[in-house]
């Protein structure tokens, strides 16, 4: 059995500790099976829960959320220190490196003096490093949702100029990808409608980001309303036994206007 007292008592190298510890042949039998491949949807849903609480501005469990999220940070990387790779310590210091690196309006004699400044010498830099063969979209993950990678594909390009000049420049594309898709629609094309839906899809986050709006949080927000206001309606119908599915589209879109009057 571990002993309490012989673990740190620095709040930071005591998790350490601990990760180190479960790890053991002393430790848990779990702990012990894991590998980085086998903790990575744990560490999405960390990442998630992490999301919601920021979502829900709950400080409480923003604080516990962040700690699952820096202990599956502590267990990979002990994860590498077993088969020496590199430690906890390495990672720590090449964030250093690269944060004073990218920052040189900081920690040099750059200007940068707006935010706009600040990422386009950002990606300057981080392209110098990758090569100059490097491309702009490299470093955005494939396993991002689709939507948070189009987001990032798209503020990207715009970093070096490839961008709508005003809004209504996008909206105009909206509509034409809409004709587009009504168009394949007619045809029964089903290749080409689902290609035309990613573009309408795609041309949908550009509008979002031309308008400063997060799209992720937008289609969260919509979301979460279409739910609660669905829940509404269950709620409506259930003293007298009766069930969503039983009802004509006039009651159902009754319901959900009721609904929306109820929870805008």
């Amino acid at each position: 059995m571990a002993h309490l007292d012989s673990l740190p008592t620095d709040p930071l190298a005591r998790l350490c500790a601990i990760v180190t510890l479960l790890r053991s042949p002393e430790g848990c039998p779990w702990d012990r099976e894991q590998t980085h491949v086998s903790l990575r949807a744990g560490l999405l849903e960390e990442a998630c829960e992490t999301m919601d609480a920021i979502t829900d501005g709950d400080d409480d469990n923003l604080c516990e959320e962040l700690g699952d999220l820096l202990l599956q940070v502590i267990f990979h990387a002990d994860l590498a220190r077993d088969r020496g790779a590199f430690t906890l310590e390495d990672v720590a210091r090449r964030t250093c490196e690269k944060l004073i690196r990218r920052h040189p309006h900081i920690f040099g004699n750059a200007d940068a003096t707006d935010t706009a400044a600040v990422l386009r010498q950002w990606e300057q830099i981080k392209r110098a490093e990758k090569g100059k063969n490097a491309s702009i979209m490299s470093g955005i993950p494939r396993a991002l949702p689709a939507l948070v990678r189009a987001a990032n594909v798209q503020k990207k390009a715009a970093r070096v100029g490839f961008d709508w000049p005003n809004v209504e420049g996008v909206i105009d594309k909206f509509r034409e990808e809409l004709a587009e898709l009504c168009a394949e629609m007619d045809a029964g094309d089903r290749e080409k409608m689902e290609q035309e839906t990613g573009d309408l899809l795609f041309t949908a986050v550009n509008l979002a980001r031309k308008l400063g709006v997060e799209p992720e949080l937008a289609l969260e927000g919509a979301t979460r309303r279409f739910v609660e206001r669905f829940q509404h309606m269950e709620q409506a119908v259930a003293p007298d036994g009766s069930k969503l599915e039983d009802l004509s589209p006039e009651e159902l879109n009754r319901l959900w206007e009721q609904a929306k009057a109820s929870l805008p």
